[in-house]
């Protein structure tokens, strides 16, 4: 049976909230297309092609949102947020050579971007259905980016 989710206080309506998680893993990868010729990735890649690749301490910040409970006062419990995160990213990238560990990137170029893209990809099938996704934000570094709303063209 679905949660209440009655309107609270007499507005009118179920107020929709958004809750995050962060989480850290360590991982390596070489940013190598295989649609490229070496020269081309040397190129465009930088240092970052380097064929033994490089690591970072990745911090991932996931955000979820939904209608808050009327009566538990959540969008969704934080702890089992928590479980999804450790299976489709802790699981799967911490510790790990991207590029060789995860079958998603052997043809696809392990960015910043992509990476974002596979962790929204990868918690798909854990959320409730009245819960979504709203954000996917990959720290690679202090000053590297990567945000995936879930927007396709």
């Amino acid at each position: 049976m679905a949660p209440d989710r009655r309107a609270v206080r007499g507005t009118g309506g179920v107020p929709i909230g958004y809750i995050t998680r962060i989480q850290s893993f360590s991982a390596c990868h070489r940013l190598h297309s295989v649609h490229l010729s070496d020269e081309e990735n040397k190129k465009i890649f930088g240092k970052c092609n380097h064929v033994n690749g490089h690591g970072h301490n990745y911090r991932v910040e996931v955000t979820a949102r939904g209608p808050i409970h009327p009566h538990t006062g959540m969008v969704v419990n934080i702890s089992d947020m928590k479980v999804w995160i450790e299976r489709a990213i802790m699981d799967v990238m911490d510790h790990r050579n991207i590029d060789k560990d995860v079958p998603y990137f052997r043809e696809t170029v392990s960015t910043a971007e992509n990476i974002a893209v596979f962790i929204w990809e990868s918690l798909q099938p854990f959320l409730p259905s009245d819960v979504t996704l709203f954000e996917v934000k990959l720290f690679e570094t202090d000053k590297n980016i990567a945000v995936f709303r879930g927007e396709y063209q």
